[in-house]
């Protein structure tokens, strides 16, 4: 199919390069012409402008924008509609609140146009795996951009399904998750189990390191290979992940981790979880803990804090800001 990718950033440049392998024709537009080029070079259409992009796609158009959430999302889904016509469909693929969703796509269905929120996790490893695509909006606009959706999935990838499961897309990758909202409110809730699975990794990883200690007595105390340690876990332990890959990974380049200061961002879904949390009295006592902890990150830095930034760092390409004087 005939599909347009708004943002090439880490994740927009990758998923073209995605759809275009899979067969479908992309039209590609990024603020800067220096990454349209980029893509052009590679068998896309490129366009100057979203009025140009609307142009070049052919009715009904789709358009997937892949921009920072907030205001360039909703800045651009909004100039989008105003080139597009009845029937229409504008994907929201990035990390948006999905109380903006279920807004915005009553403002564009009044004018016509159908909106899909798809929470997009892969980072940027997905152009080789694929990406876990959770859709929420019109179901039929669903039905319309599957191909695309199979296209950016991981497939089966060698994963068998669950046993007692009798079939869906769910085995493919990509999942219809309900309307307007559903597809960022699951992804919100992945990205808050995401910070509590991170954190406990990472707290693990910091007693391994701690063992040492000299406040300890001297025949408790062990001098641990992290990095081994790291790497039996991830063959044939219960807490095998591919988050305890990326751990791997950074320990086997850096034992100490001292390319990392362990100041630690947060997202916004995980502070959106929480509130989630709140609203339905849903007790959330991990997932609000490792929140916190993501805030304390940025006043002291323990190995802890380093082992959650050298993750963010492996699965999203995350780097860290730079500390004032800083000039790493």
């Amino acid at each position: 199919m005939q599909i347009a990718m708004v943002g090439l950033g880490r994740m927009g440049a990758n998923m073209a390069r995605r759809l275009m392998r899979a067969g479908h024709e992309c039209v590609v537009y990024n603020r800067t012409p220096e990454a349209v080029a980029q893509l052009v070079a590679e068998g896309a259409t490129g366009a100057a402008s979203l009025a140009a992009l609307a142009e070049r796609l052919a009715p009904p158009r789709a358009a997937w924008v892949m921009v920072p959430a907030g205001e360039a999302t909703e800045s651009t889904v909004m100039e989008l509609a105003r080139h597009f016509a009845p029937g229409d469909i504008i994907v929201d693929g990035g990390n948006s609140y999905y109380k903006d969703d279920v807004r915005r796509a009553k403002v564009l269905a009044d004018r016509g146009i159908r909106y899909l929120d798809v929470g997009t996790s892969g980072g940027i490893w997905g152009l080789e795996r694929g990406y876990c695509l959770m859709v929420g909006g019109e179901r039929g606009a669903f039905a319309q951009i599957e191909p695309a959706l199979r296209g950016l999935a991981p497939g089966r990838a060698g994963v068998a399904p669950s046993p007692g499961r009798t079939g869906g897309t769910a085995e493919e990758g990509y999942l219809y998750c309900g309307p307007s909202g559903a597809g960022h409110f699951v992804k919100m809730v992945h990205n808050g189990i995401e910070y509590g699975l991170m954190q406990a990794y990472a707290e693990g990883f910091d007693i391994l390191s701690n063992a040492s200690s000299d406040a300890l007595p001297e025949d408790r105390r062990y001098g641990f290979n992290l990095a081994d340690i790291a790497e039996l876990w991830r063959r044939g332990s219960v807490v095998g992940s591919w988050l305890l890959d990326l751990s791997a990974s950074a320990l086997a380049h850096n034992p100490d981790l001292s390319n990392f200061s362990g100041f630690v961002e947060d997202s916004g879904e995980g502070r959106w979880t929480v509130q989630a949390a709140i609203e339905e009295a849903v007790p959330a006592e991990v997932l609000t803990a490792a929140l916190y902890a993501r805030f304390r990150s940025r006043r002291e830095h323990s190995f802890a804090e380093k082992m959650l930034s050298a993750m963010r760092q492996g699965f999203g390409g995350h780097k860290e800001p730079a500390a004032e004087g800083d000039q790493r």
